[in-house]
């Protein structure tokens, strides 16, 4: 493999969320703190839209045109083709210093997002599920960092992290019902592979986890085993998405945020966009039935 190619050198302070689309052959993604959501397209080139508050995942619908999306305390929906952004629910109302952080959806189009603590200091951040006709459910709670979600190859296991702590959980998940049970560790990371961040599946089942302060992403297979390394030149590597006609193309997010100035100057790729041909495939980002 050749090294991860800078391809938008956006200086995003919180890179994340990559999602690919299939049916747009362009890859969306956010910028948490600066409150923007941007599309890269090989074709189409770059594009950005600013909102008023955060937003942190998102996935696209399969009724409509458009994503849904996560915000502060809330979930909404948002077309960029319009500009129209609709609010749908608002969650955690009584937790005022908590924000959404990571999501995905499920293969029946629920929509599994995690909250966090704005500060990164208290276990108040919890796991829930948005069902297609806007029910939500708390599925886990007790987090001060959520990442994720991902599945294995069946849909039969869900894996979530639990940043701060260094920890990917391992739940036993009902496709059907999406309910959860049997939580376990999968992964403890040491001090030296800094912090689980986002991460994503490939259609041979490994499980890609991007490595906050670590300067890395690390493949494993379902035992937990190391795979493949990948080194980047940002420290701050916070998830990753396969793209590209083929599903063959390794797109990968990084952030600038809490660098100092001369870390900034020794990374001056943090917060860019980086891209890196593979030799296995991805699989397609699942749609929101609602």
């Amino acid at each position: 493999m050749n090294a991860p190619e800078c391809v938008w050198n956006a200086h995003a302070e919180l890179g994340e969320g990559p999602l690919w689309s299939v049916r747009e052959q362009a890859l969306y993604w956010v910028d948490i703190l600066s409150h923007r959501l941007h599309r890269y397209s090989t074709k189409e080139g770059q594009r950005t839209w600013q909102f008023d508050q955060e937003i942190s995942a998102v996935a696209e619908r399969t009724e409509q045109d458009g994503l849904i999306i996560t915000q502060r305390h809330r979930f909404a929906t948002f077309n960029p083709n319009t500009e129209a952004l609709t609010p749908l629910l608002d969650i955690e109302a009584e937790l005022p210093a908590n924000r959404f952080n990571d999501g995905k959806c499920d293969r029946l189009g629920r929509f599994w997002a995690g909250t966090m603590d704005f500060a990164a200091r208290q276990p108040t951040g919890s796991l829930y599920c948005l069902t297609p006709d806007l029910i939500c459910v708390r599925m886990d709670s007790g987090y001060i960092v959520t990442n994720g979600p991902a599945w294995a190859a069946d849909g039969r296991t869900l894996y979530h992290n639990d940043s701060v702590n260094g920890r990917v959980f391992a739940f036993d998940c009902d496709p059907e019902s999406g309910g959860l049970s049997n939580k376990r560790l999968f992964l403890q990371f040491g001090r030296e592979d800094g912090s689980p961040d986002g991460m994503t599946t490939d259609a041979e089942g490994g499980l890609w986890i991007a490595h906050w302060g670590a300067g890395k992403l690390t493949c494993h297979d379902p035992a937990g085993k190391v795979l493949r390394t990948i080194e980047l030149p940002c420290s701050q590597v916070s998830s990753c998405a396969f793209g590209g006609p083929e599903l063959k193309t390794l797109y990968i997010t990084t952030a600038a945020t809490g660098l100092s100035p001369q870390q900034r100057e020794r990374e001056p790729l943090a917060g860019g966009l980086f891209a890196l041909d593979m030799d296995v495939t991805g699989v397609p980002a699942n749609l929101f039935r609602g």
